[in-house]
């Protein structure tokens, strides 16, 4: 019995087709494990947690974090609220400022600056439902000056601070700004 050429043709398509499925699948499945590593990762390089560490300056192909503004200084800061509530706090002479809080995964999860907070400082609040109720027992002084941040499950991730530079020449006091902002506890 022999077989046609047209058969073993159609089998020889469907055997590449398999074997090319399969190869796909094993490169998507082994993604995960060989991405090097997360923002959240690339911070803890930094400094220590619970401290705003100064990133350097955007350099092309060097950035510490992907997708930083050039025209901006940043500081970062990790935080889990399992080890308690997070404050932020800073006072930046700029004409802009942000922060963005982001979760372990990067995914950004609040954001604020100064023209939406309405002040030059920054005076925030970060902590979990349990946590807030147990601080409404004996609250701090200035707790209604603070941006009170509430999330229902207690999170890992990281704030990045960002500040404008108008002038090359303010650079030092913008550094300065940035080392001086507090990020802990309360």
């Amino acid at each position: 019995m022999t077989l046609s050429p047209r058969f073993s043709l159609t089998v020889g398509l469907l055997a590449t087709l398999c074997l090319a499925a399969i190869i796909h699948i094993l490169v998507v499945l082994s993604i995960p494990r060989n991405v090097q590593h997360s923002a959240y990762d690339n911070v803890a390089t930094h400094g220590p947690d619970r401290q705003f560490n100064l990133l350097p300056d955007v350099q092309p192909g060097k950035e510490a974090l992907p997708d930083l503004d050039p025209a901006m200084k940043h500081a970062a800061c990790r935080f889990q609220l399992a080890d308690g509530p997070v404050l932020f706090d800073a006072s930046i002479p700029v004409p802009f400022w942000s922060i963005g809080l982001f979760n372990a995964a990067g995914e950004a999860v609040y954001s604020l600056n100064n023209r939406t907070a309405g002040a030059e400082r920054l005076s925030m609040l970060v902590l979990t439902t349990e946590q807030l109720s147990i601080l409404r027992e004996n609250p701090p002084e200035n707790l209604e000056d603070l941006i009170v941040i509430e999330t229902e499950t207690p999170i890992s991730g990281f704030a990045l601070l960002r500040a404008y530079v108008p002038h090359p020449m303010r650079s030092g006091t913008v550094d300065q700004a940035l080392m001086a902002a507090r990020c802990g506890g309360i």
